[in-house]
This record gives structure tokens, C-alpha cells and sequence, in this order.
């Protein structure tokens, strides 16, 4: 099963992506997270340092991969997860697609693309190119991870795009949407979107505190958990998600909704609130009743 994880940038994307590897290495299953980022910091949180990068690791090989071993690029993290950061391009030249497409190649050349249970492609930030979109060709399931903010769901909505677009050629399915440092009684956005554009909300994870100081500490919320047992409750966040990604999900081809559409239906819950006291006693009055 090969799952790539989308989002805006900065919205806790890696941090989840770890946890979620973490979480499905417990219940069993080989893991192996590949960082689809220049920034090569996706696994941070999972190995405690930053790691060679593919592309810099081809570089110093003069891009012959048969002097390229396994151990050069795979390394072991927390939890028994493996790890792989793809890298990129210098800032402002080439493209990020391509370096995918090479660490998915080399990976293949090792024959170590298929010896995994799961493999998680932690894709940067929104997609804008078709390079961005590049791991949605080797995925089966595609998860994005949101706040209840508008970027993000705005951000969320260009990436169903490319799922539906992707989809007509490769059988690629959304298994749904993670709320993240979001609140279950303060969602109001998260549920506009989802009701306007159908798709599964596999979990919302609360604005907790403890998973932002994690990646600072580059550990994950399981590691941390050895010395710290109050943390148990937030590794049971991510153990669902695991779960709920091995149940096989059917999934679905979403259908994104045009800009602005998505601009008016997100600003007018806030430009024109309900008073919910107000409809209903007006709601009263219509049918008849006295409101004291």
C-alpha cells in the first residue's frame, strides 16, 4: 500500500506523516517514509538527524546507481520505520518531480520498492506543478492533512483537483481528509468544506501542545511517550488513522469545487453568522409559539 500525504505548508504534514508510520509499524506492518521535500527534513522526527538525501547521494556517485547500495539511502528510524529523503533541486532550478521520479527509480534498481507493507510519500506543501504531483503516480491512496483554517482548505481543494485528475489514469482513491490542531467543537470550516465537497474526515487531532514541541525535539509523540505516560492519549489519535488505513478503505474519486465557489462559501460563514438564538425564536414565532 503506498499512501501519499498532501497539505499546505507548515500545516503539520511530517510531523503527522511520522506518527502515522510509527502507528502503522505497531500494528505489524514494514514501513518506509520517503520525504518528497528539498527541504529533507520529512523524517526528522523519526531518525533525530537529517539524512543524505537520494539526490546527493547520486551526485557524489556521478549518478551511477550501480555503485549505489541500500544502506547509502535507507535509514533505519524510531520504531523500526525505514527512511528515505528524496532532497531536490537548488532553490529556483529544476524540478521536484523529477527528483521523485529518481528516488522512486533508484529505489527499484535496490529492490526495495516492492519489500514494504506501506510506503508513505510526504509531499511538500500545495500542489502547484505536476511535479509537485508526481507521488499521486505511485500511490494508492492520497490523505490530506488540514486545519480549520481557509488556506488549508483552500490548499485541500487544489489537491482533490489533482487526485481527480490523476485518478483518470491510475487507481488512485482519496481516502479522506485529517483534521489537524483543530478542535472537534470548533470545525466549522472543516465541515462547510466537507459537506460542499463530499469526502471522508478520518480523524481530527486537537492543537495539542506536546506534537509541536516533538519536532522540535525530533523525536515522535510514541518515543516520547517512554518518558512521558500522559502522551499515551495522543498516540491513540494516530493509532486510529493506521487502522482505519488498513481497513482498505474504498476511497473516492472527489470533485473539487471551482475558486470561487470555494471563496464565498468559506468568507460567508463569517460575513453573514447565523445568530442561532435569533432563528430560533424567529423560527418560533413563524409557527406560532411565544418566546420569553
Amino acid at each position: 500500500m503506498k499512501i501519499a500525504v498532501y497539505g499546505k505548508g507548515g500545516i503539520g504534514k511530517s510531523t503527522t506523516s511520522c506518527n502515522i508510520s510509527i502507528a502503522l509499524a505497531r500494528r505489524g506492518e514494514r514501513v518506509l517514509q520517503i520525504g518528497c521535500d528539498p527541504k529533507h527534513d520529512s523524517t526528522f522526527t523519526l531518525t533525530g538527524f537529517l539524512i543524505p538525501t537520494i539526490i546527493d547521494t547520486l551526485k557524489s556517485k556521478d549518478y551511477h546507481y550501480e555503485e549505489i547500495w541500500s544502506e547509502d539511502v535507507i535509514h533505519k528510524g524510531y520504531g523500526g520505520v525505514d527512511c528515505v529523503e528524496a532532497g531536490g533541486p537548488p532553490a529556483g532550478a529544476g524540478c521536484g518531480g523529477y527528483v521523485v521520479g529518481e528516488t522512486v527509480k533508484l529505489l527499484k534498481e535496490l529492490n526495495a520498492f516492492y519489500e514494504y507493507n506501506v510506503i508513505i510519500f510526504d509531499v511538500l506543501g500545495d500542489v502547484v506543478c505536476g511535479g509537485f504531483a508526481a507521488p499521486l503516480n505511485y500511490a494508492d491512496y492520497c490523505v490530506i492533512i488540514a486545519d480549520n483554517g481557509f488556506d488549508a482548505l483552500f490548499a485541500a481543494n487544489r489537491i482533490t483537483a489533482s487526485i481527480r485528475e490523476k485518478a483518470r489514469t491510475h487507481p488512485l482513491r482519496l481516502a479522506g481528509l485529517v483534521g489537524n490542531r483543530t478542535s472537534k467543537s470548533k470545525r466549522d470550516l472543516i465541515n462547510k468544506y466537507v459537506e460542499a465537497c463530499p469526502m471522508p474526515v478520518i480523524e481530527v487531532l486537537p492543537l495539542i501542545e506536546d506534537i509541536r514541541v516533538s519536532r522540535v525535539k525530533g523525536k515522535t509523540l510514541f518515543e516520547m511517550v517512554g518518558s512521558e505516560p500522559s502522551l499515551n492519549y495522543v498516540c491513540e489519535y494516530y493509532l486510529n488513522i493506521a487502522d482505519q488505513i488498513l481497513s482498505q478503505p474504498e476511497g473516492i474519486v472527489p470533485k473539487e469545487i471551482p475558486d470561487r465557489e470555494l471563496f464565498s462559501l468559506l468568507s460567508d460563514l463569517y460575513l453573514n453568522p447565523i445568530d442561532e438564538g435569533r432563528h430560533k425564536n424567529n423560527k418560533e414565532n413563524l409557527l406560532g409559539f411565544t418566546t420569553i
